[in-house]
């Protein structure tokens, strides 16, 4: 959940509530941390003015960062419309994956390097405000004690993105390196699928490193560059974050291949109740919600879709007004309802359920209802197809 923060080239940037955390996380260590110790003169205030701005800075180069690979993968003809920011820095979402190994290579790829110029520029900029002869490599301390606001912004900046940088590149899926490695293996192989698989193990793998370092921290193990301590337990997390996000990709990957080239028409389900337009929110509690297992009730004017009342609907009528109201007032109009047709394609329609968050779309041919595509009867189907493997909900 979140909100759509601009638009740009195009492409919808939207900003998940979630990272309200590492923002947080990131200001403060910086505020009551870092630059305390590079500045102990530095009052509180300024502390905190420049943490805020680099934290801020930092999520604009986030947002740069995916915003390479949507102009890349949409120029290497992959559609995509949005980014979202998070709690783990951000994601451009694909309409569908690359169909060509050159377009994953390329648009996986750009990232990084986009986060490596980044850096660089942030680094020279810092120079360009001190005396790099200065420098002491042996005593560094009275080196960043004069450095003023901007050059310290600048310095902080560019090492973490070129860190960024880094860590994307590492070679398991789904960060950018598992990606450049997918596209690299699927070359080779000419097979995704498989290609998928050896990449989401490498990501997979490199996952329990991080889960490993991480409790090792917290139990008190000095881990070179990482340190020691509870900020081990934010590693670990990473890590159960990065494993969980590989296996989902391949999945996900074995869900589009089941259902891609499906219709709708294959999966929908034709038993199904429906209401009608006049009749009252009590009877359409008393006789339907409350003695039938769907969840959404079509609202027909003939054989036409007038609209779909359900659970939420009737939620907000006070219990004593439902006799008097009727179900057309309350039911969200067809114009308004998000529907399939019985030749669209099976994946893409799962697809839309999970970004409008519902459970059910209805069929609709020319403006006459068909059945409901439900999501657990998309899922049992590929349950039976895939042998009994999970299957996964994409994004």
């Amino acid at each position: 959940m979140g909100f759509k923060l601009t638009r740009i080239a195009g492409i919808d940037v939207h900003v998940d509530w979630s990272l309200s955390i590492i923002f947080f996380l990131i200001a403060t260590s910086l505020a009551m941390g870092l630059f305390p110790a590079w500045h102990p003169d530095w009052g509180p205030g300024l502390a905190w003015g420049v943490a805020l701005a680099a934290a801020v800075l930092f999520f604009v180069s986030v947002l740069l960062h995916e915003l390479s690979h949507a102009l890349v993968g949409r120029r290497m003809g992959v559609p995509m419309h949005r980014i979202t920011l998070f709690v783990f820095g951000g994601m451009a979402h694909m309409d569908r994956e690359p169909e060509r190994w050159r377009a994953e290579l390329w648009m996986a790829a750009v990232g990084p390097v986009t986060s490596l110029v980044i850096g660089a520029l942030c680094l020279l900029a810092a120079g360009l405000f001190v005396d790099m002869a200065r420098l002491d490599p042996a005593d560094p301390r009275a080196f960043l004690e004069a450095l003023g606001p901007a050059p310290t912004l600048l310095l902080w900046l560019g090492q973490i993105n070129v860190l960024l940088a880094v860590f994307n590149l590492v070679p398991g899926f789904p960060l950018d390196g598992g990606r450049v490695l997918r596209a690299i293996l699927w070359g080779i192989t000419g097979n995704l699928r498989r290609a998928t698989r050896w990449a989401a193990g490498m990501g997979q793998a490199f996952a329990w490193v991080l889960i490993a370092t991480g409790l090792l921290m917290v139990l008190g193990v000095r881990v070179p560059i990482f340190g020691v301590g509870i900020g081990g337990l934010w590693l670990a997390f990473i890590g159960w974050f990065l494993y969980s996000a590989a296996l989902m990709s391949y999945r996900q990957l074995l869900t589009r291949e089941s259902l891609e080239g499906v219709p709708v028409s294959r999966l929908m389900g034709t038993r199904f109740e429906a209401v009608a337009p006049r009749i009252s929110v009590q009877e359409l509690v008393d006789a339907h919600l409350l003695r039938s297992g769907q969840r959404a009730f079509p609202v027909l004017d003939g054989e036409r879709l007038a609209g779909m009342a359900c659970l939420e609907d009737v939620k907000r009528v006070a219990p004593e007004e439902r006799a008097a109201t009727t179900v057309e007032r309350i039911m969200t109009p067809r114009e308004r309802l998000h529907t399939v047709a019985p030749t669209d394609d099976a994946y893409e329609a799962l697809s839309r359920m999970g970004e409008l968050r519902v459970n059910q779309l209805p069929v609709v041919e020319r403006g006459r209802m068909l059945g409901l595509l439900r999501r657990e009867d998309v899922l049992n189907w590929l349950a039976l197809r895939q042998g009994g493997e999970p299957a996964a909900q994409p994004s």
